[in-house]
């Protein structure tokens, strides 16, 4: 098992490439790195948030689409702006909110939790497997010749992401295809899963104040998730940002 320490120490690694805060300046992200936890089936505190995070959708789209809410227009004029077709691709945060209303998924303990986080919070939020990762993460716009492993009609295949989409990779190619929309098999998060990383993503007009509360709430609740739970934190964001690297 990793320590804190160790977890930090691959955090340091990650990295997010100028030409990304040259389409988005104002893009932050919190990674969450983890250890120690117990894998478990879907489970009554899972449920019970997974409830508090449908009756919070359906109170934010009283009256309003879900394209109305803030930083979901704010992630698809991102998606825009790198060549993506929002309506047909959507971040992860709106794939989630237009299925509150029929009902989250129930996957496993670990699954429920971050997506529930991603709903209550209203924040994309991705949730990884670590033993599946070859180095450090990092978020850059593609040459278009990197691999993503995935499924497609039932079948395993390999992609390629387009030439300027934003993609979250390592050493081993992209682990997540339009900054948030699908994750690849390589580094999926599995029944289980004992160690994790979770990356949190915030454009204006989400704030860090309201990023680093949904990254606190998702590390209270993973550290009940286990006795030995070990958790380290990393702040992402442009060179110009003071508070980059906290």
């Amino acid at each position: 098992m990793r320590d804190a320490k160790v977890l930090q120490e691959f955090l340091a690694g990650a990295h997010v490439d100028g030409a990304v805060f040259s389409l988005r300046p104002d893009y932050r992200a919190v990674l969450l790195a983890v250890d120690g936890l117990v894998p478990g089936a879907s489970d009554e505190a899972g449920e019970k948030l997974l409830q508090e995070a449908e009756a919070a959708a359906r109170a934010a789209l009283e009256g309003r689409t879900v394209e109305d809410l803030p930083h979901v227009a704010a992630w698809r004029e991102a998606y825009k702006a790198f060549g993506a077709k929002p309506q047909r691709t959507r971040n992860s945060l709106e794939a989630l909110l237009r299925r509150a209303a029929s009902g989250l998924p129930r996957v496993n303990r670990l699954t429920d939790l971050y997506n529930a986080v991603s709903v209550l919070h209203q924040v994309p939020l991705g949730g990884e497997d670590l033993a599946g990762y070859a180095g450090a993460p990092r978020l850059f716009r593609a040459a278009g010749t990197e691999s993503f492993d995935t499924v497609a009609g039932g079948d395993e295949v390999l992609e390629h992401p387009e030439p300027g989409e934003v993609v979250w990779g390592d050493d081993d190619g992209v682990t997540c295809r339009r900054w948030n929309w699908r994750q690849g098999r390589r580094t999926q998060l599995q029944d289980g899963t004992t160690a994790a990383l979770f990356i949190l993503d915030a454009l204006e007009p989400m704030t860090d104040d309201a990023l680093h509360a949904a990254a606190d709430y998702l590390a209270a609740r993973l550290e009940r998730l286990g006795p030995d739970v070990a958790i380290a934190s990393r702040r992402l964001a442009a060179p110009h940002d003071s508070n980059e690297g906290n």
